[in-house]
């Protein structure tokens, strides 16, 4: 399957960023920008799971997740077999390969883990509205500092505990990437991310990371699926990872 660009614009579009994760970029621009922003002629884009995002050298665009979760790669030390990774996840109301704001050479691989809807944008013409329009500007690096904060929770604490580590994981991909279960609203789904993704990102290994979701499926926390978890108390896994302190 291949990504397609949707002839129409979709109706929740319409409906305003007020549903977004909090703390996103598109959850902290206002009602007057976002109608501002629909009047430019926003459209969505549709990608097929594990297929990627255009964030090549060659290419021009930055992304606003609308739906769906992707996991970006960065090879710091370069890429090939056995080099460290830095693996993230992103979800709705994200602004991604924003680095391309500033330099066209920027590159990250971001693959989609679900079916995943964007809002494409040229970077070029989103650097000269964001000084026409400060507000943009700012939600932007807000949402760029909200989401180092994050991560410096969630993926830079390598000294503590594997089973806190994965508890602080799973909660932030519930808050910020999940959907109510519709068998029953006290739970949360994640769709996408795999046990591999999860040990990738928190730089573990896999029997490892098992081993933590055996204790969390123990405790009655979580159910583990095929590249879905399902979270039955989100502020539970918080606790359990505050345990360990």
């Amino acid at each position: 399957m291949t990504s397609a660009v949707d002839v129409s614009r979709p109706t929740d579009l319409l409906a305003g960023p007020e549903a977004k994760p909090e703390g996103s970029f598109v959850q902290r621009l206002s009602e007057e920008t976002w109608q501002l922003l629909l009047q430019l002629g926003l459209r969505t884009r549709t990608f097929a799971r594990d297929e990627l995002l255009p964030l090549g050298p060659a290419d021009r665009d930055v992304y606003i997740i609308w739906e769906g979760v992707v996991r970006q790669d960065r090879f710091p030390l370069g890429d090939g077999p056995g080099v460290p990774i830095i693996a993230r996840f992103r979800g709705a109301g994200q602004l991604v390969g924003e680095a391309k704001i500033i330099t066209a050479d920027s590159t990250v691989k971001t693959r989609c883990l679900t079916k995943t809807t964007v809002i494409p944008w040229s970077a070029r013409y989103f650097r000269v509205l964001q000084h026409r329009l400060p507000e943009l500007q700012l939600a932007l690096l807000c949402s760029l500092e909200d989401r180092n904060r994050s991560d410096e929770l969630v993926y830079a604490m390598a000294t503590r505990p594997p089973i806190e580590r994965v508890s602080r994981l799973l909660a932030h991909l519930a808050e910020t990437a999940g959907v109510p279960d519709p068998r029953t609203s006290r739970s949360t789904v994640i769709s996408g991310p795999s046990q591999k993704d999860i040990a990738a990102a928190l730089q573990l290994g896999i029997s490892t990371v098992e081993n933590a979701m055996r204790t969390l499926r123990y405790h009655g926390l979580i159910e583990a699926r095929y590249r879905q978890f399902i979270v039955h108390d989100v502020q539970g896994l918080r606790q359990h990872a505050a345990s360990t302190l």
